[in-house]
């Protein structure tokens, strides 16, 4: 059974710009809608595994050290794409970290070996993603390393979930039906980075990584725009291999209804050093690479918005 809603219905409302506060008081602020001054557009761009705020109790209940955790963050991708709320577009970021939790997943996908005491019986705990131990709460990071000593209690990890990953979808789903109703198309773009060597194969390494569900998430306009937009700046982009896009692009792409989605992954040796995770001198240069991206983006969803409304 699909708990996020049969789309989203189930979750409770919550503003778009409230920050429900967690059991953990570090995140206090779980995360942050940064909007333009005017009016926003019709793009939202969502940063949901760029958090490095690290609760002291996770980091306790951890047998890994702190680096080793950052390691499975999507590293500075909300400074990467910051310069939304300048362009007028709306930028959604988390706080909390993916290790701790993954809203890029369905919001009960468990792993009943990580948990003291018994699951909900609407709790997915047969998907692939869980049995890889990258549930909305993760089992391992990095190479299969393990992130926990022992057990979590069961309403440990279902406090994660209420606190953490139901406003988180709330609010972007909030998001999502402003842009919609003040523009008549609601455009996300789920802004992530990969490992180096992600994409690898005899002929290609790519840059870019473009997800749309094969297709089903977003029109094919801003598939086409973002890459030759990414090309034209000297990037190597492939379509949906090995990324064709995770929960939020599924379950936020609907072009039939005038939402679209459009996952974004970053080639993260064009950045950071992934061992360190220090930034690199290529940080600025992609900053503004992507600001071009971003701007493309932007303007074709005005265009599609336009369209919808003439024609209603």
């Amino acid at each position: 059974m699909d708990h996020f809603n049969q789309k989203a219905s189930r979750l409770r409302p919550v503003d778009a710009d409230s920050h429900m506060a967690s059991r953990d008081p570090e995140l206090a602020v779980a995360f942050e809608v940064l909007r333009p001054q005017g009016v926003a557009r019709s793009v939202v761009f969502s940063s949901p595994h760029s958090g490095s705020v690290y609760p002291a109790a996770f980091l306790d209940a951890a047998q890994l050290d702190p680096l080793t955790l950052r390691r499975s963050e999507d590293a500075y991708v909300d400074e990467l794409f910051g310069a939304a709320p300048e362009l007028g577009a709306v930028l959604m970021r988390a706080r909390f970290p993916r290790a701790y939790m993954d809203v890029n997943r369905e919001p009960y996908e468990l792993d009943p070996r990580m948990f003291e005491g018994r699951l909900p019986a609407f709790a997915n705990t047969r998907s692939l993603r869980v049995a890889g131990g990258l549930g909305t709460i993760a089992r391992v990071v990095g190479e299969a390393r393990e992130i926990y000593a022992g057990r979590l209690n069961v309403a440990e990890g279902l406090a994660r979930i209420e606190s953490l990953y139901m406003p988180w979808h709330a609010a972007l789903r909030g998001l999502m039906q402003e842009a919609w109703r003040r523009n008549g198309a609601a455009v996300l773009v789920d802004c992530h980075s990969m490992p180096s060597n992600a994409g690898r194969s005899d002929r290609i390494k790519a840059d870019f990584v473009l997800g749309d569900r094969y297709g089903a998430s977003c029109d094919p306009v801003f598939m086409d725009v973002a890459e030759s937009r990414l090309r034209a700046l000297g990037y190597a982009v492939v379509r949906n291999k090995p990324y064709a896009g995770g929960f939020i692009t599924e379950h936020y792409g609907d072009p039939s209804a005038g939402w679209h989605a459009l996952q974004i992954e970053i080639n993260r040796g064009l950045y950071l050093d992934e061992a360190t995770l220090a930034r690199t001198p290529g940080f600025t240069a992609l900053q503004d690479d992507l600001r071009k991206v971003m701007l493309a983006l932007i303007d074709v969803a005005e265009g599609a918005g336009k369209q919808s409304l003439a024609a209603e």
